[in-house]
């Protein structure tokens, strides 16, 4: 019999996520971006603004534009056997796919005019690196804040691709507006936590695993500053989902569960998540991500 989910066998592509900020009277709100519906990653999902690295990402003229030295950006990722160059990318990427696709400039000094210059270029089609050249911008890496680091199990959960992707968190800058770019997003939606996972539950938005244990993470704490801090005091954890299937229920297991390799609990929450019609939830139900 063939079996049911095959292992995707190429390794994983780096790639950066953006997890943004801003804080409401119901406790912080995450930007939630609706990926194209023909997108061939998590097409129809609802996801942090992010993407995989491109060469340009760690090429001298974005280094020198990275906010701070690159050995400085990997020692901030907690990553000593890492290049810096691709540790600086890392950083450089998730300003990027932030800029591209939520219309957010995390630039030193950047305000709501500056913004919309810079996207008024990059409409008239000035890459990234260009646009930073031509305003004399240095990229705010300080404002990014490493979160965790996600590898798509080599068993996928919804998509053949793997990426081994740096999840970073950060406050919306003063003044600025985040819009979807209407090409790779086609809706965007600030939402809390539990405003999220609840239009999941009702199926009205699509999420993805990642995406959903991220939001039980923030939607632990009452504030951005909160979020922001937490991420400060520790390392960002490694989390490689791994997955076993009993009873015609597909399981994915996170570090810290009796079934996964790894014996340290990396997050708080749950450490698995069940496939229930076609959906990821906790064996316990959805109230569970937030205990």
């Amino acid at each position: 019999m063939e079996p049911l989910y095959r292992p995707v066998l190429t390794p994983p592509r780096p790639a950066a996520t953006v997890v943004l900020l801003r804080d409401s009277d119901r406790g912080p709100e995450v930007l939630m971006l609706r990926r194209h519906g023909n997108s061939d990653v998590l097409g129809g999902a609802y996801v942090f603004p992010g993407g995989k690295l491109d060469r340009a990402d760690s090429a001298d003229a974005s280094i020198a534009r990275a906010g701070a030295p690159a050995e400085m950006l990997r020692e901030r990722l907690g990553e000593p056997g890492l290049d810096a160059r691709l540790a600086a990318g890392f950083f450089v990427a998730a300003c990027r796919e932030t800029f591209e696709e939520a219309s957010v400039l995390l630039a030193r000094d950047a305000d709501a005019r500056l913004a919309e210059r810079a996207n008024r270029r990059a409409r008239e089609g000035l890459a990234f690196g260009a646009l930073l050249a031509e305003f004399g911008l240095q990229l705010a890496s300080d404002a990014l804040v490493p979160f965790t680091r996600w590898i798509t199990p080599k068993v996928p959960a919804m998509m053949n691709k793997r990426f081994d992707a740096r999840f970073f968190v950060a406050a919306l800058p003063g003044g600025q507006q985040a819009h979807h770019d209407d090409h790779e997003a086609t809706d965007s939606a600030w939402l809390t936590p539990r405003e999220a996972i609840e239009r999941y539950r009702r199926r009205e938005i699509v999420l993805a695993p990642a995406q959903i244990m991220s939001l039980a993470q923030v939607g632990r704490h009452a504030s951005v500053a909160g979020v922001l801090d937490e991420a400060r005091r520790r390392p960002p954890p490694v989390i490689e989902p791994e997955s076993f299937e009993a009873d015609g229920v597909r399981t994915a297991v996170y570090p810290g569960d009796e079934r996964h390799s790894v014996p340290t609990r990396a997050m708080p929450g749950p450490t698995r998540l069940v496939v229930r019609e076609g959906r990821f939830e906790p064996p316990g139900g959805f109230d569970a991500l937030f205990d």
